[in-house]
């Protein structure tokens, strides 16, 4: 078994520049095929969608949580007005008597000081005042949702635009920083290829 030469012949140099160039040929296609055009714009529609997904969830969530309040709302009023009658139906068995008066009073009341149109009129202009506050107490509630939904979209919308500007900037300055690797190596490689043929030539 021969032991290997410690000298450099041109033949190991020569075999040394062709790897050389081989792994060049691997680091430009892989450069090529990660700066493609196509490329950048599959890795930003998917952290894109990434992140819209997450906007979608959160806003789910806050709609959610709107509609199971909504919800209670609305059961809690809905048992409201069906205990009503029940309600009613206990007071007049405890007072019969004192239910048929106030409401023999209140009819005789209402048809001797004014016309059932009057009535009607000041009926409908007290429900309406007392019916006010609920209204914009409703009003201010839509908003305050309106507004926690609009914020988290916001958000978002700002997170998503940063990332694809610092995803441009990142592959920007990874180009150049590999474009500059690759015309080192080259020129190292040119500069070894020529010292292996002078080597030879003197030998």
């Amino acid at each position: 078994m021969s032991t290997p030469s410690t000298s450099t012949s041109p033949e190991q140099i020569r075999a040394d520049i062709e790897v050389t160039r081989e792994e060049l040929g691997r680091d430009v296609d892989a450069l090529a095929d990660k700066v493609t055009p196509g490329k950048i714009v599959e890795r930003q529609k998917s952290r894109m969608r990434r992140a819209f997904e997450d906007v979608r969830h959160r806003i789910m969530g806050v709609a959610e949580d709107v509609g199971n309040a909504t919800s209670d709302v609305a059961e809690s009023a809905a048992e409201g007005v069906r205990e009503l009658p029940k309600r009613a139906a206990g007071a007049a068995q405890g007072a019969p008597i004192a239910v048929g008066l106030v409401a023999l009073g209140l009819g005789w009341l209402a048809a001797s000081l004014a016309p059932p149109s009057a009535a009607e009129r000041r009926m409908a202009r007290s429900l309406r005042e007392s019916a006010q506050p609920i209204v914009d107490s409703a009003t201010d509630a839509a908003k305050e949702v309106a507004s926690g939904l609009q914020e988290p979209a916001r958000e978002a919308f700002e997170q998503v635009k940063s990332e694809a500007v610092d995803a441009a900037d990142h592959v920007k300055t990874e180009a150049r920083d590999t474009t500059e690797h690759v015309k080192e190596r080259v020129t190292s490689s040119s500069g070894d290829q020529d010292q292996g043929v002078g080597l030879g030539a003197e030998r």
